[in-house]
């Protein structure tokens, strides 16, 4: 059966921990979705990771509807969200409301994902009433990068982690169904986590958190710099595409490629 938001709302109640991962086309989505897992996030980060920027913030709300698009095709289960990107939500309510509603009507997304609180929070809570889950973004917000000064850790500090918190019960009460919580110190992630009821998904947030997210191509070795410290590689799939090419190139240029198995007769 797809994944609902009532079921995401049912692993905090029920104490079950869950994971997140991201796809941004349809072959990647459909091995997660086949791996089981349950969220898949298309997020704007595929800026970063596969169209080559330095931030999130060259990304469209076209580049967001064609990856999406290519996930929800290629998935049954997995409930997936699709990334607002920036300056889609910013300008007014009604062009946020027009362009969430893209994500579900014409991506095939089952909710969309906000960065930031204060007056995100009147905009998650129309969207909500209008029938768009909304997942709910603090700490460091990638979009607001260079407001924060660059790729910093959030909410260290008493303000500053008063300042999460408070986001945090706010987006709850306008109607988020999940938070991602992300590059926060580990006691400020346990403290919101324990202090509101929709689950809260960490990415560079420590332990507590009812959930983990992390971009598909750092978990498999795909991606190219130095990982974050919160990132753990299970795969090392970079250096086996690597040895797969240079075989492939010795073998046609020594001729061993194509063989006859590989010739129509």
């Amino acid at each position: 059966m797809p994944v609902t938001i009532s079921d995401v709302r049912a692993y905090k109640a029920g104490g079950d921990r869950f994971a997140m991962l991201t796809a941004y086309d349809a072959p990647s989505a459909r091995l997660l979705d086949e791996a089981g897992i349950p969220l898949i996030l298309v997020g704007d980060s595929l800026g970063m990771v596969v169209l080559g920027h330095a931030t999130t913030l060259p990304v469209t709300m076209d580049d967001m509807l064609h990856h999406t698009a290519a996930v929800a095709r290629a998935t049954t289960n997995a409930l997936i969200v699709g990334d607002m990107p920036f300056m889609s939500y910013h300008a007014s309510e009604d062009d946020a409301v027009a362009n969430a509603g893209r994500f579900l009507k014409e991506a095939g997304a089952g909710a969309v994902k906000l960065e930031g609180a204060g007056r995100v929070t009147e905009l998650v809570a129309r969207l909500t009433s209008s029938g768009v889950p909304v997942m709910g973004h603090l700490g460091l917000t990638p979009q607001s990068v260079h407001q924060l000064g660059g790729w910093r850790v959030q909410g260290r500090g008493e303000e500053a982690a008063e300042i999460i918190l408070a986001g945090a019960k706010d987006l709850e009460a306008a109607g988020a169904f999940a938070l991602v919580l992300e590059a926060v110190p580990a006691a400020l992630a346990a403290q919101v986590t324990s202090s509101i009821e929709i689950p809260t998904i960490g990415i560079g947030a420590g332990p507590a958190c009812d959930g983990q997210v992390l971009v598909f191509h750092d978990i498999l070795g795909l991606s190219a710099g130095v990982a974050p410290r919160f990132v753990k590689r299970y795969a090392d799939l970079g250096e086996q595409i690597r040895i797969a090419a240079r075989a492939f190139a010795e073998e046609v240029a020594d001729g061993t490629y194509p063989g006859p198995e590989h010739t129509y007769r």
